[in-house]
Order: C-alpha cells, then structure tokens, then sequence
C-alpha cells in the first residue's frame, strides 16, 4: 500500500519564520481511526467480543500507567514499547540535580518489528 504525501513550504526546522523557505514531504492523514473503530475491526478478525476487546484496552492502559509510574519499560509485543522520558536543567554538580530542574517529562513510544519493517518498506505517492 502506498503512503500519501503532500508538499509543503516552511523555514528551515527550528528557526520560526527565519531563514530560507524550503520544500518538504508531509504525510497526508485523511482520517482518524478511534477506539470504537480499532474494537469493531478487531471484533471482526476473532472471537472475541466488542466489549471484552474494550474492556481489555482499557485495563492496558491502567496497567501501562501504572508499569511507567513504577519506572518500567513497557513492552507490548509486536506493537512496540512505551518508556518515560525526561527534560531537565543541567547543574555542574550531580548533588545539586533535584526535581525542580526537571522541565519536562514524556512517553516515548518504541515501534515493534512490524512496524518498523511496514516503515523502512514503505512505499510513496504524492498527492
């Protein structure tokens, strides 16, 4: 399946109306595919009914929370892993380091085999 793209012109990355204006690709998203959505295909491929699929997602994200508050990696098969990330400011001396410096925190999302393999195999068609 072939992935659209659309051109679009901005200033170099980083540099806010600065700088000379350049050409890029950016995907073009059509849709949204929402929970009801992923439950009702996923109802469909097996036997499982709608409201267990949903009360399954749910119960993940419940434990997925709960793994990264307890500062776990959370693997989730061939969809990828989810792992907190950190921003902070640097100090000199690591004593002097504490949570105020903190400025940010983050969920990185890891992709599985699969997905990557869909990534790196992609093909593409400007729209």
């Amino acid at each position: 399946m072939l992935i659209k793209y659309k051109v679009i012109e901005k200033c170099l990355p980083g540099l806010a109306h600065q700088g000379e204006k350049k050409h890029y690709a950016l995907p073009v998203m059509h849709s949204v595919l929402n929970l009801q959505d992923i439950i009702k295909s996923i109802e469909k491929r097996c036997t499982v009914s709608g409201a267990d699929i949903h009360a399954a997602l749910y119960a993940l994200v419940d434990v997925a929370i709960e793994g990264l508050e307890d500062g776990s990696i959370v693997r989730l098969g061939e969809l990828g892993s989810l792992r907190i990330s950190l921003h902070s400011k640097g100090k000199d001396i690591a004593s002097e380091v504490n949570t105020s410096d903190i400025t940010r925190a983050s969920v990185i999302f890891t992709p599985g085999t699969r997905i990557k393999t869909m990534i790196k195999t992609a093909k593409f068609q400007k729209q």
